[in-house]
């Protein structure tokens, strides 16, 4: 009988070990599906295919970036209005190589407009979706988002031009 138990319980111990070492083999094998945040329902204000990075990326945005898109109202863009950046790593489409399409998952940046809340930053707060949750940066990586979109002061320090606007 205590050969019996001591046999089933090795026996149990190492199908536990097989199955664990097979499960960690094969999940590290699969890329980690990203948990997109509130954006997933946001309609796209443009779309654009970052040479420098090698990123496809979806610019969307929330309804009252959609209004003022629409409108013809972006100078500057109402407070609340929120532009998502959503990016993917470049791969070419396997069924059709002169076509560049979205691959793994990047990430997703914000740009939030409040005029008061940001004003150090030209009205933006920026910040980025970790899993589902939008986390604001702090001041000092918010200034050098900031930075980068000096140049676009006279769009509101936007890059993106709506397609709907084109």
């Amino acid at each position: 009988m205590k050969k019996t138990t001591t046999a089933a319980c090795l026996l149990a111990a190492a199908t536990f070990m097989l199955t664990t070492t097979l499960h960690a083999e094969t999940s590290a094998d699969k890329p980690v599906k990203p948990q997109h945040g509130e954006y997933k329902d946001w309609l796209t204000l443009s779309v654009s295919h970052r040479l420098d990075k090698k990123l496809v990326r979806s610019i969307l945005g929330n309804d009252i970036a959609i209004k003022a898109a629409r409108e013809g109202k972006m100078k500057p863009w109402p407070d609340g209005t929120i532009i998502a950046k959503v990016g993917w790593k470049e791969k070419i489409d396997p069924n059709w190589p002169q076509a560049i399409i979205p691959g793994e998952f990047a990430g997703a940046e914000a740009m939030i407009k409040d005029s008061k809340k940001f004003a150090e930053t030209g009205g933006w707060g920026f910040g980025q979706w970790v899993d589902a949750k939008l986390v604001m940066h702090d001041k000092e990586k918010s200034a050098t988002c900031f930075a980068c979109h000096t140049p676009m002061k006279d769009a509101d320090y936007v890059y993106t031009v709506p397609v709907m606007q084109q």
